[in-house]
């Protein structure tokens, strides 16, 4: 089962990010504009981690870790742009586990949330093999089978193919696509992606006129078919 994240901004471009991010990593995420908002859906939805903003009007931050600690563990990351040690301190001493201080990169947001949920002992371990139809990938050997015969990708390849069958019936834009293989970095060709699809399918479908495996979602970009 997802875990579950609550995101606390009062910013709403913030938290359309972050939740857009989280989703895309297979995490659960639900939102709340404030404290206030943020303690009844963190007893609603038992949130496995907290990102919370401090400065929110109604109820800020540190009001909302010290009400909520009374009644719940999950493990707090603060998202701030106070740079005062003293503050980070306080945070810290209230109840929070970590803090990452705005602006932040999606890459640190996310190795941190993992890093948290790891040392609260409630991450999800992605399996190393992933199965679907007459495919098998092992992502610590770096290998692909068909059946049984070993097919051999390019990194680009290998990349797509471990994100669409890690989560199937997602349906990924090619611009998301493009950006997975640049390791966050957005630029390039998303035109390229298609490229890669057509060379990955050619290797892992039976018939690449009808794809069983990698559909094209038109319009959007692709998606692994969910069984």
């Amino acid at each position: 089962m997802a875990k579950t994240i609550l995101i606390v901004d009062d910013k709403l471009s913030v938290r359309i990010f972050l939740k857009d991010l989280l989703g895309e990593q297979g995490f659960r995420v639900v939102t709340a504009t404030n404290g206030r908002e943020a303690l009844f859906a963190a007893r609603h939805e038992k949130p496995d981690l907290i990102l919370l903003d401090i400065m929110m009007p109604e109820m800020d931050g540190y009001e909302f870790i010290q009400i909520y600690r009374k009644e719940g563990d999950a493990p707090i990351i603060l998202l701030t742009a106070v740079l005062e040690e003293s503050d980070k301190v306080l945070g810290l001493e209230l109840g929070a586990d970590d803090y990452i201080t705005k602006p932040f990169g999606p890459r640190e947001l996310i190795a941190r949330t993992r890093a948290v949920l790891r040392r609260a002992g409630q991450e999800e371990v992605a399996p190393d093999v992933l199965r679907a139809g007459a495919i098998t990938l092992d992502r610590s050997a770096y290998q692909v089978f068909v059946d049984e015969r070993e097919v051999t990708l390019t990194p680009s390849e290998f990349a797509l193919l471990e994100l669409l069958i890690s989560l199937p019936g997602r349906a990924f834009s090619r611009a998301e696509l493009l950006e997975h293989l640049k390791g966050g970095s957005p630029e390039g060709v998303e035109r390229t992606v298609d490229v890669h699809i057509r060379n990955l399918r050619s290797k892992i479908e039976p018939d690449t006129n009808k794809p069983l495996y990698i559909e094209t979602v038109f319009g959007v970009g692709y998606r692994f078919r969910a069984e």
